[in-house]
């Protein structure tokens, strides 16, 4: 017995920080379903040569803004017989996580729209959106995940102020920072930036780890 075979796609939600908040990478779209509609980078998930979803994800990344993100994770499923109206369509959604400073190669192709104020999306990219904010925030609380919205490098200050703007709440300055101590996260650099008076010294983090605690 013949089965009607279900649109298989993958669809990025590239988020980075600027001066303005939670960002989210978007693209006008050429062609049928929602021509000319703003939507997240995807693509048709190639059965004859990708070995996985992820490798669909991160070939797609690549081949639509030339480079892959320090930070991927697999957001959910998203499927059903509406979201396209093409077939029956199951999309398996990721995050990526990118610091502002690496996307300027990728900003002539995409544009990049606070993530509390969307504009509308084809598909049912904006419920996507909704639920990779969600889980950073929801990560954010007891993770190292927004460490992978900096530099390399960055300070203390520039941290708190990443957790701060990722949360939308203000952290006091030394409790957030006896947690980052305790956490074991941070190493500290030979390297400092900032007036000759009182350089900042630059951090890196050490390893990708979950707490089970609140930073704030």
């Amino acid at each position: 017995m013949d089965f009607p075979q279900p649109l298989v796609t993958v669809d990025a939600v590239l988020l980075t920080l600027r001066d303005s908040g939670l960002e989210v990478a978007l693209h006008r779209r050429d062609r049928e379903p929602y021509r000319d509609a703003m939507a997240l980078p995807g693509g048709v998930v190639h059965a004859d040569e990708d070995a996985s979803t992820e490798d669909s994800i991160r070939r797609v990344l690549r081949d639509k803004t030339g480079f892959e993100p320090r930070y991927l994770e697999q957001l959910q499923v998203f499927s059903g017989p509406d979201r396209d109206p093409r077939q029956w369509s199951l999309s398996v959604a990721y995050v990526a996580l990118v610091p502002a400073a690496e996307l300027a190669a990728a900003t002539a192709k995409f544009r990049f729209v606070s993530v509390d104020a969307l504009p509308p999306l084809a598909f049912d990219h904006a419920e996507i959106v909704g639920a990779a904010v969600a889980r950073l925030r929801s990560k954010s609380t007891y993770s190292t995940l927004p460490f992978f919205l900096l530099p390399e490098r960055f300070t203390l200050t520039q941290l708190q102020h990443t957790y701060e703007a990722i949360l939308r709440t203000r952290l006091e300055k030394s409790n957030f920072r006896r947690k980052m101590e305790a956490w074991g996260a941070l190493e500290a650099t030979d390297e400092h930036v900032g007036g000759a008076q009182r350089p900042a010294r630059l951090y890196r983090l050490k390893d990708f780890t979950f707490f089970d605690r609140s930073v704030g």
